[in-house]
């Protein structure tokens, strides 16, 4: 019987353990903005003060299981895949790919945390690639300075490979595995986004909003001489140039009921290799099997999307709106609108091209917990596109295509039940119009596609 004992005893010690373990997990980690719905509508990481027990590591994963029932056209006379690399895919309401993503976040001292994201599986990389990792300081611990400690309740400092901060829009997208955030299928057509090398500093004190960030501009970076004797680098200044961010604005809850939040975002480079801001998602489209054609090789895992290929030089400005009124503790309505305006050229352009964006978002939350919403999405974009003899989305361009001013436009209508915090499904219909583009064998031209698509999403 006292053996027994002993051992029901160390039972519940164990138990009473575990249980402490899983408590601090869920709560040592409040620097990072949560996966799950709790993650809605965080934008800046807000400034918690978490005590600090010892390093700890935590896990967590993200998966997205989509559904697509899409019907794309064009005015391409010839629709033989064999024949035509022009030609659309025929596809057939199915599940799509799914996409995963783990996170490993460590606590490593009173203040400072880790964060590395790997995506295990998308449709742009359907193996293990590791999206980033930064270090995050709320505190700087190792130096004992009182106008440090000061400056650092309302500061935070990242340094790593990590999302690019320039504007609102990129915390509210879908992100491989994790659509926690979006209430919609896809994200924007012009997809700002793309993790960068560079450091990171974030103040926010009672509202007012100051970012200022440097990064090495490319997604991917290269230690290549830019020798300017050659053709393809002739515009460029022959180094390699950082990017420069900076931000500013006032996030407030005025009221109970009322959140008011108004930003301005700047991204400038001078001149890099290949810059990728409007193409630096290495997931790829939850819009699947549109826009591309089916012979070997012309593939595209960004289906409804628009990079306007602004490599080398690119200065643009985002400014973004985000309105919350909460009439009631089961009613939140939320609008989100964005305005941009870019300019830039690759490395093989004597002039700049521009594109510009607006977009905007009317979103209805409500249920006990408001886990249901549905929602509302007008989206458009205006750019210059050059010429192209070579290749357009994948696929051979068999007829040259002369510089055109393309317009497109998304409306969507979307509609969500957030089952638990965890996990999210989700309803939209979608319809997508292009304009502007030249009558010729090209895909693009008089393209357009519409459709329902769902999407289950688990995260934590």
């Amino acid at each position: 019987m006292i053996l027994k004992q002993q051992i029901v005893n160390k039972m519940k010690k164990s138990i009473l353990t575990l249980a402490a373990v899983i408590f601090i997990s869920s709560t040592m980690f409040a620097q990072l903005r949560a996966t799950d719905q709790t993650g809605i509508n965080v934008f800046e990481t807000p400034k918690t003060d978490v005590p600090f027990t010892g390093p700890k590591v935590d896990f967590g994963a993200s998966i997205s299981m989509p559904y697509m029932a899409l019907v794309n056209t064009n005015n391409v006379t010839n629709q033989d895949p064999n024949k035509n690399t022009q030609a659309l895919f025929k596809s057939s309401p199915n599940f799509a790919l799914s996409m995963a993503n783990l996170y490993l976040n460590s606590y490593l001292a009173d203040g400072v945390t880790l964060n590395v994201t790997l995506y295990l599986a998308s449709k742009h990389h359907n193996e293990t690639w590791v999206k980033g990792g930064y270090v995050q300081f709320d505190k700087i611990p190792f130096i004992k300075s009182e106008l440090l400690d000061n400056i650092m309740k309302y500061t935070t400092i990242k340094v790593g490979q990590m999302d690019v901060n320039y504007g609102d829009s990129h915390f509210r997208r879908s992100d491989g595995g994790n659509g926690m955030y979006n209430a919609f299928m896809d994200n924007y057509i012009m997809d700002e986004f793309a993790t960068e090398i560079g450091a990171e500093a974030d103040v926010n004190y009672n509202g007012l909003i100051g970012v200022v960030s440097v990064t090495d501009g490319n997604l991917n970076p290269s230690l290549a001489y830019i020798d300017t004797t050659q053709t393809s680098f002739k515009y460029s200044n022959g180094i390699h140039n950082p990017s420069w961010i900076a931000k500013i604005g006032y996030d407030k809850q005025l009221s109970d009921q009322f959140r008011f939040r108004l930003t301005g975002s700047v991204y400038y480079t001078a001149g890099a290799l290949s810059n990728t801001l409007f193409g630096g998602d290495r997931t790829g489209s939850n819009y699947s099997a549109i826009m591309y054609n089916a012979a070997p090789g012309t593939t595209t895992a960004f289906g409804g999307r628009f990079n306007p290929g602004l490599s080398d030089q690119l200065t643009t400005f985002m400014g973004n709106l985000f309105l919350n009124y909460k009439p009631s503790d089961q009613l939140s309505i939320e609008s989100f609108t964005t305005l941009e305006s870019a300019s830039g050229r690759t490395t093989a352009e004597p002039k700049n091209r521009n594109a510009s964006q607006f977009a905007t978002d009317l979103i209805f939350r409500f249920g006990k917990s408001q886990n249901l919403f549905i929602g509302g999405r007008y989206n458009t974009v205006t750019a210059d596109v050059a010429a192209m003899t070579g290749t357009a989305n994948s696929t051979t361009v068999q007829a040259p295509v002369p510089a055109f001013s393309i317009g497109i436009n998304r409306v969507a209508i979307s509609g969500g039940w957030y089952v638990t915090k965890n996990l999210l499904a989700k309803l939209e219909y979608v319809n997508q119009t292009y304009s502007g583009v030249p009558n010729v064998n090209y895909i693009l031209n008089g393209y357009q596609f519409h459709g329902f698509s769902a999407e289950a999403v688990i995260s934590f």
